[in-house]
């Protein structure tokens, strides 16, 4: 807990403090007389701490980034609405209303998310200006890598890491494993970052042992084999280690239930608030442009490879060829109509049936033609990674540029890396961001929404 003098270590054990101080004395407030206090307190302090180390909720550290913050937040504050009904299911003779409930658990929430956002900011600041809270590193091994790292570094005091020295193993002016072992313990640098590429095994068991025995913190930096840069998943078969190439949140079964539950949710406030007052209309518009259907369907690639039907409002005169060449800037097959709704992304509205049949999500990879997977998968490496999970009517490639006609490799290959990287850091309040995004962009207007 702790190190160098540092305090930190108290940090978490308070944090717990403060929140259920929140918990306790709200309830105090709200529910009155009669109510089992001395239960709740019990019941919702068990709960609280069980459910929190489960869900990480405090594990929160100098490098966390905000939107993983808040995806905490998010999961913690969906948990408390549980073991709150659960406890007041219960007691059902309370008559506490449901609306009080609820204004309780917001108002909590609502003060463990001001506190939380409060001390990670002002430690932030802390770092910054005091010069507090700082951990001393060193780096071993000097390449390209080991570089950017040291400008990470002295780039992000916020961060609190000072930087004391980079050793180079290799070069002119190398040192042996020994010297940097003596200037660590000289000067107590905390944690020790080095590269994988620049150490050989022998010095590696030398730095490790010598970790392991000093009570320092060593960190490795990947070297430029494949294996590397991917995001392992670390696990135990009994004893034996076993690394699995990637770790995909979406798959643990409660993260599994908060998109379903939000892909649900949204398609229903969409399909009931929107498309069912707006395909008729619509429809009409369509109808008397050109003959044809109203809805479009196509067949794309989903979760595992699946084939499923897409829906869209048609946009296009109906011809033979839809499934073989994509859109075109000032194509000929587009509408009049066709050019206003798909300006306005609204062509796509009818995905949230999909997402509601569970054929798609509202945020994810977004799917290709058929004949374009194929292509796609036989070119463009890693493509198929995209499958491992749904297809979403909107996506982080879409937002970040990479949406509309694909102009070369370069772009799909691009698509190819946002994908990824949205599955492999999944989080709720992600999705929200993307969503609101979406729908941001769809009001400016894009220049490839044609």
């Amino acid at each position: 807990m702790f190190k160098s003098g540092r305090y930190s270590g108290l940090l978490r054990p308070i944090s717990y403090g403060i929140d259920l101080l929140f918990i306790h004395f709200f309830a105090f407030e709200f529910f009155g007389q009669p109510f089992p206090y001395f239960n709740y307190v019990i019941y919702l302090t068990i709960a609280w701490l069980l459910l929190s180390t489960r869900s990480g909720f405090y594990e929160i550290y100098r490098f966390t980034h905000l939107s993983k913050i808040m995806s905490l937040i998010g999961k913690q504050g969906i948990v408390f609405v549980l073991i709150v009904f659960s406890f007041f299911g219960f007691y059902n003779e309370l008559p506490t209303s449901a609306s009080t409930i609820f204004k309780y658990i917001f108002l909590v929430m609502l003060c463990v998310t001001f506190m939380k956002l409060s001390v990670f900011f002002l430690l932030k600041k802390y770092r910054l200006h005091l010069g507090g809270n700082v951990r001393k590193v060193v780096i071993i091994g000097l390449n390209q890598k080991t570089e950017l790292l040291r400008k990470f570094f002295t780039d992000n005091p916020v961060y609190g890491y000072k930087l004391y020295k980079t050793f180079d193993l290799k070069g002119p002016n190398k040192v042996t494993i020994e010297e940097c072992m003596d200037y660590i313990m000289k000067e107590n640098i905390d944690e020790v970052y080095s590269s994988v590429a620049e150490i050989g095994n022998k010095d590696l068991i030398k730095l490790i042992d010598f970790v392991d025995n000093n009570l320092k913190i060593l960190k490795f930096l990947p070297d430029n084999k494949e294996i590397y840069s991917k995001k392992l998943d670390f696990s135990y078969y009994g004893v034996l280690p076993i690394l699995s190439m990637r770790k995909i949140p979406i798959d643990e079964p409660f993260n599994k239930f908060l998109k379903r539950s939000f892909d649900i949710v949204l398609s229903l406030l969409i399909i009931v608030g929107i498309l069912s007052w707006l395909t008729p209309l619509l429809g009409l518009l369509i109808k008397l442009e050109s003959k044809g259907p109203v809805f479009f369907k196509q067949k794309r690639n989903g979760l595992d490879y699946k084939e499923f039907y897409c829906y869209k409002f048609r946009s296009m005169i109906p011809n033979p060829m839809a499934h073989l060449h994509q859109i075109r800037k000032g194509d000929e097959r587009v509408t009049k109509v066709g050019r206003i709704i798909r300006k306005t992304s609204i062509d796509e509205l009818p995905q949230f049936i999909n997402v509601l049949k569970g054929e798609m999500s509202v945020v994810g990879p977004r799917p290709h033609m058929v004949s374009h997977t194929h292509m796609y998968a036989e070119r463009i490496d890693k493509f198929m990674v995209r499958h491992f999970i749904k297809p979403g009517i909107t996506g982080l490639a879409q937002v970040s540029g990479f949406r509309g006609e694909v102009e070369d490799d370069n772009h799909i290959i691009n698509r190819v890396k946002f994908d990824i990287f949205y599955l492999e850091n999944w989080s709720l309040f992600l999705d929200i961001k993307i969503v609101f995004q979406t729908i941001f962009n769809a009001i400016r207007g894009e220049e490839k929404a044609y």
